[in-house]
């Protein structure tokens, strides 16, 4: 029985890791081409403001991926953080097995 969790636990495992990778590799792309995207400014710096910020979310794979996602979304909307911000967000958030498809 001990067997068939650990099997069970490290497909999850799998499944995370592979559904990491291919977010990671969204973003990679997404931030890729808005590299190549002029950066505007407001042209009077009096009308910017600055919004509370919410504190960013951890993920280590053992907790539900879409259930994170969900939250992240919320926070880095909350946060107004455009797709570069999102990227380095999200890979600073990974821990744990979750973080290992980094390396």
């Amino acid at each position: 029985k001990i067997e068939e969790v650990e099997d069970k636990v490290q497909g999850k495992i799998e499944e995370v890791k592979e559904k990491v990778q291919v977010k990671i590799g969204d973003l990679e792309k997404r931030l890729s081409e808005l590299e190549d995207r002029p950066i505007n400014f407001p042209a009077n710096p009096d009308l910017t403001y600055s919004r509370p910020t919410v504190k960013s979310l951890t993920f280590d794979g053992q907790t539900s991926w879409t259930v994170f996602k969900t939250q992240f979304d919320v926070v880095s909307s909350a946060n107004g953080w455009n797709n570069r911000v999102k990227a380095s967000q999200l890979v600073a958030s990974l821990r744990g097995s979750a973080a290992e498809v980094l390396q």
